[in-house]
């Protein structure tokens, strides 16, 4: 068998021998995929999965419930839209007990969580379009519903809030390095490369923004540019160039030193081709290693963000904002509307943690 000897594969192979990066591998692709077509695949699809039924609320895992749909009156929707943003034109769902047919209307008695009666309304046949007699109203809107991951204090589906709220958190992950990435290996490299003053002038930067704590760096920023999705990625990409910036810096400091550097500049190339066709490729693996450790950083800060009231905004789910709804609720007896979330986010960000560590073995040449 032919042993490979392009450092790219042989990192390669060391990674697959990796059980648990290989594992994180493909629960991120997984986790990517739900994210993508969270909209299809949530029991509830309405924007944001925010179809509410009080009389339901902060119900177990697996709780069942006889529902009435009462479809909406107006459909201006595009399929691709829907797909994958979600209705905004929902139908109106109604948790029942019972039903009784009537010359033409149906009479519903609605679900309540006591023993009490539950109210008694009529809804006349014409509501129901697909319908042409009373008769056939039971076949096509009521049907029997399962929470299961039970309902959050609104009554909304847990699933669904957690299956799109997984957008945030890889969203957040996604746009923050990025953004950490294209400041800190720009300053990076420039302070590396080109030393004196620049670098001074770099690393005071570099050591001013380092010694403010990142959480309250990333508040006052929040807060400057106003609560909001788009402003939680900025503020969180805005915070994590610092680490990258350091470790691109001595990473070039290290390599321009090179002979194939030296060469580099006797053929005349200009600094910026040296820089960016033979010492950053030479310097990326570190960067990486730790883009993934900022992903996983990036997520924990936005859960914190949200919890604290000034990450993504209601009625946007975020598993930090469910945790900040439902965290009193431990000691209430449900503790499963702050857990869940709670997983998740720890399940996400172990799973670039193990990606992390698997490749900072594998693209360690003094285990090749």
């Amino acid at each position: 068998m032919k042993k490979a000897t392009s450092l790219t594969k042989i990192a390669l192979q060391k990674f697959k021998k990796n059980f648990w990066g290989v594992f994180s591998f493909c629960f991120l692709v997984a986790c990517l995929l739900v994210a993508i077509f969270a909209y299809a695949i949530a029991p509830d699809d309405s924007q944001n999965a925010n179809q509410m039924h009080l009389s339901i609320h902060s119900k177990k895992p697996g709780f069942q419930v006889t529902m009435l749909t009462i479809p909406s009156a107006v459909d201006e929707g595009n399929g691709i839209t829907d797909f994958f943003f979600g209705k905004k034109n929902t139908a109106t769902e109604i948790p029942i007990t019972q039903y009784k047919l009537k010359k033409q209307a149906i009479e519903i008695t609605e679900y309540t969580a006591d023993d009490m009666e539950g109210l008694e309304k009529e809804y006349a046949l014409s509501l129901f379009p697909n319908a042409q007699t009373v008769t056939e109203i039971p076949k096509q809107y009521i049907t029997q519903r399962t929470f299961h991951l039970g309902t959050d204090k609104y009554g909304r589906d847990l699933l669904s809030r957690m299956l799109i709220g997984i957008r945030i958190s890889l969203s957040i992950g996604f746009v923050a390095v990025f953004i950490s990435l294209v400041i800190g290996i720009t300053l990076g490299a420039i302070g590396g490369y080109f030393g004196g003053k620049i670098d001074a002038a770099i690393m005071w930067i570099i050591n001013v923004t380092w010694s403010i704590p990142t959480l309250l760096l990333v508040i006052a920023i929040t807060l400057a540019l106003g609560k909001g999705f788009w402003q939680v990625f900025i503020a969180v990409g805005l915070t994590m160039w610092v680490e990258v910036a350091r470790v691109v810096r001595g990473q070039v400091m290290s390599v321009k030193r090179m002979q194939y550097v030296t060469a580099a500049r006797a053929l005349g190339y200009t600094d910026f081709r040296i820089i960016t066709k033979h010492i950053l490729p030479n310097a990326m693996a570190p960067v990486i290693i730790i883009s993934a450790a900022n992903f996983a950083g990036a997520i924990l800060i936005e859960s914190g963000l949200s919890f604290l009231g000034i990450g993504a905004q209601p009625p946007m789910p975020s598993w930090g904002g469910i945790i900040k709804d439902h965290y009193s609720y431990i000691i209430l007896g449900k503790p499963f509307l702050a857990i869940i979330p709670g997983i998740a986010i720890m399940s996400l960000v172990t799973a670039f943690m193990l990606i992390g560590n698997a490749l900072r073995d594998a693209l360690d040449v003094r285990n090749t």
